[in-house]
């Protein structure tokens, strides 16, 4: 139908909604929240990292080293030859507290904040699988460490397989503690973990949410991840809610979820070509990624070694240390 040029519309535009205080109470702390996640500070690295062993252990010196312009925070203790220890995704250098005291009277053990996460700091960055590689890579060079055994727990496994895969002479052996499979998602048998991975929730919405119900969260994450709850003890569960308050952790670990079809491609298809010794080992009853997918890794990779953990989860270098601990001395000591 033609309109006339002195047609009007037949709706009358409505007065601008007032914002009533529940609105008020409501906008205040989300754009509170926004603020202290975008324009977050550097993060305060205390001076010791203190284990929450379940023997009695010194606390250990917190050290930093600048790499491509970022603090990296980590842990350096023993001597011999290195060993570094990669966390997994959201995770930091307490998931390998049960091995320090122990690895380090055979090796000098080398535990990291990955960029992003625990207390390194949090760039503004992709948090592609290469990027992280530029980045282990770079800690190497400034503690002028030519090469190593890299050993992976989950994602940090993937990372220790990429360093493989783009820098074979940088690595001596491999160790993949539950993880890191191609095909991430169909392999999962975790649905909180499936629904992370497949939310298109911003990061800034995830962030106000996890200042809400972080501490629900970090419960069922934690219940998830390791078989045995006794050992989820209130002490453990206050310091992963410490972590996960860290101002600016969300960002990073959104970019890292998102950028996951870049191991698929780059990286997942490669694993067959590893060319180093492996050991895999793997808890029994992960909920994350189950038995199979371990198994199916050491077909994929030749000559490598599996190990199953009893009564272990997603993490048993956690839960069952001296199971694993046992298991990489004797395996590390095996080869030349």
């Amino acid at each position: 139908m033609k309109r006339s040029s002195n047609w009007s519309s037949p709706y009358v535009p409505l007065p601008p909604t007032p914002c009533t205080p529940w609105k008020r109470g409501l906008l205040l702390p989300c754009l509170l929240t926004l603020l202290m996640t975008a324009c977050a500070s550097p993060t305060h690295i205390p001076p010791y990292f203190e284990p929450l062993a379940r023997t009695p252990v010194e606390p250990l010196p917190i050290k930093t080293v600048l790499v491509h312009g970022q603090r990296i925070a980590y842990l350096n203790v023993g001597t011999g030859p290195p060993v570094i220890l990669i966390h997994g995704f959201g995770g930091s250098m307490w998931q390998w507290e049960h091995q320090q005291q122990i690895l380090s009277q055979h090796f000098r053990i080398l535990t990291l904040d990955l960029p992003g996460s625990g207390l390194s700091d949090k760039p503004d960055i992709d948090y592609r699988p290469s990027q992280m590689v530029d980045f282990c890579l770079g800690f190497m060079d400034a503690l002028e460490i030519p090469q190593a055994t890299l050993v992976g727990n989950s994602l940090g496994a993937g990372l220790a397989i990429s360093m493989a895969l783009t820098h074979p002479t940088r690595v001596d052996k491999l160790v993949l503690i539950d993880g890191l499979p191609s095909d991430i998602l169909n392999n999962l048998t975790s649905r909180s973990f499936r629904r992370s991975l497949e939310s298109k929730a911003p990061w800034w919405l995830v962030s106000f949410g996890n200042r809400l119900f972080g501490g629900l969260v970090t419960s069922s994450v934690l219940k998830e991840v390791i078989h045995d709850h006794r050992l989820l003890t209130p002490a453990v569960l206050e310091r992963s809610n410490r972590n996960r308050r860290r101002p600016g952790i969300i960002k990073p670990l959104m970019a890292m979820k998102d950028t996951l079809p870049f191991w698929e491609t780059d990286f997942a298809p490669r694993i067959k070509d590893i060319p180093h010794p492996t050991l895999i080992i793997w808890g029994e009853h992960d909920r994350v990624f189950p038995m199979a997918v371990g198994e199916e890794l050491h077909q994929k990779i030749r000559g490598s070694m599996f190990v199953t953990i009893p009564q272990a989860g997603h993490m048993p270098q956690w839960e069952r240390p001296e199971l694993v601990n046992r298991s990489l001395i004797e395996y590390i000591h095996s080869l030349p």
